[in-house]
């Protein structure tokens, strides 16, 4: 298929639906941690809507009614667990974003889905200041929906060496402000050691006081999703890193729990 993919996940417990918006491999990032081969500079391409919507009701229909669960997911695992928006690049870039939570609302109703089913957009947030994105996730609000964004780090020099953007830091607590008042959002950061060392105490510090500013001025963030490198990255830098250490990552995520909020932490 071009646009969808099933993510069969025994740590989330279930199947999770790909839509892949960024079929050219192309962002407007360019995370070192990246697992996309070729990744290049950019933005989606026209969405074929119509082709999108025919392979997600085959792929559900699948699910539902054929024999995939039975013949590709363990027995722990054979649930639907979301349909997640993130694939080859920055989805929100695709012009047709409003156009195609419209037609993911429609195509879930169609189908006898669990109650609980997460509609998840994984961003890097940088495209969220646009009225058709803004439109596309109060669309999303209402399928219980959920943003998963991107803040891997607060600082000039941390923004341009772990995601290659000079992205202006007001700018992201903007947008973030506006995701988090129109969809549920969680702030999704990776941490990992580069040349063998984990972020110095400025960077996590810098980090801390940002998310505890944010929560001062009334920025409802549902709390942060902590993960580190679970598989090679596919970009020039990937001898350079290794994954973060379990015990440096419970006591990251101790200082950001002391914000009062939820870390979810996944090694």
């Amino acid at each position: 298929m071009t646009y969808v993919y099933p993510v069969i996940s025994r740590r989330a417990g279930g199947v999770s639906i790909g839509i892949n918006l960024n079929p050219n491999n192309a962002c407007n990032w360019r995370c070192i941690y990246c697992q996309v081969p070729d990744l290049k500079r950019g933005t989606a391409p026209a969405i074929d809507l119509i082709k999108l919507e025919q392979e997600l009701r085959t792929f559900l229909h699948e699910l539902v009614y054929g024999h995939f669960m039975q013949k590709r997911v363990p027995a722990e695992a054979r649930i639907i667990k979301d349909i997640a928006l993130s694939g080859n690049g920055e989805p929100t870039s695709a012009r047709e974003f409003e156009q195609v939570i419209e037609m993911i609302g429609r195509v879930k109703a169609d189908f006898p889905l669990p109650k609980e089913l997460k509609l998840v957009l994984i961003t890097n947030g940088s495209l969220i200041n646009r009225a058709h994105v803004q439109k596309g996730l109060l669309r999303m609000a209402g399928l219980n929906g959920e943003i998963w964004f991107k803040l891997d780090s607060v600082t000039p020099a941390g923004r341009l060496r772990i995601n290659s953007t000079r992205a202006n830091l007001q700018r992201m607590r903007e947008n973030l402000q506006t995701a988090a008042s129109l969809c549920p959002t969680w702030l999704q950061t990776c941490v990992f050691k580069l040349n063998s060392v984990h972020p110095n105490t400025a960077e996590t510090d810098a980090y801390t006081n940002f998310v505890g500013t944010l929560l001062q001025e009334g920025t409802r963030i549902q709390g942060v999703l902590l993960y580190t490198l679970a598989r090679p990255a596919l970009q020039p830098e990937a001898p350079a890193l290794s994954k973060a250490d379990p015990v440096w990552m419970e006591t990251f995520a101790d200082k950001i729990r002391a914000l009062g909020i939820p870390v979810k932490i996944a090694v």
